[in-house]
């Protein structure tokens, strides 16, 4: 596997949205910085969900691996998820964290707080897009209407309209 650099994913981005929006100043040399959608305060041993401001697509020759900033994680935050997100996954991550700090304070994240570091890998094989109940999730339907589009187009056999419709009628979790 091979890491893919920012150049070519901008591209990727421009072509597929696999990160919807971006931002060109959360672009690093390696990937992309996610932010979230909204404050969050952690307080000592407490772990949360938080929601990427970002949506994700992981292409089906791809996947992509997360690591938090280390900004927080001197702070005692930790990132508790898989590193891993599927290739041919669609939505935005719930990210799963917890405060350690050695202090036992409170750790807040403000909306639009640069947190995880996302890089896209080259997978090789034949492509097996993730086709889960969090296919979708935290996306309105107009986003939602948005991806499917795109991937029936530039991927009709992996993706054919009708599974994407199923998909996106039997996801988990919907926004409003």
């Amino acid at each position: 596997m091979t890491v893919i650099g920012a150049p070519i994913l901008r591209e990727m981005v421009a072509k597929y949205k696999c990160i919807h929006p971006s931002d060109d100043n959360a672009f690093d040399g390696d990937g992309y910085v996610l932010t979230v959608r909204e404050d969050r305060t952690l307080h000592y041993l407490e772990h949360r969900n938080m929601v990427s401001k970002e949506i994700i697509f992981t292409p089906p020759d791809c996947v992509a691996h997360l690591t938090s900033k280390s900004k927080f994680g001197r702070l005692g935050l930790s990132f508790l998820n898989s590193v891993k997100v599927h290739s041919g996954f669609v939505g935005r991550l719930a990210l799963e964290l917890v405060n350690l700090s050695n202090e036992r304070t409170p750790i807040t994240i403000a909306q639009g707080d640069q947190l995880i570091h996302i890089e896209f890998l080259r997978r090789e094989g034949a492509p097996d897009p993730y086709a889960g109940k969090y296919m979708f999730q935290f996306m309105t339907d107009d986003e939602t209407e948005m991806y499917i589009d795109m991937l029936s187009n530039h991927f009709p056999s992996l993706y054919p309209r009708e599974k994407l419709d199923l998909l996106r009628n039997g996801r988990l979790i919907r926004e409003q």
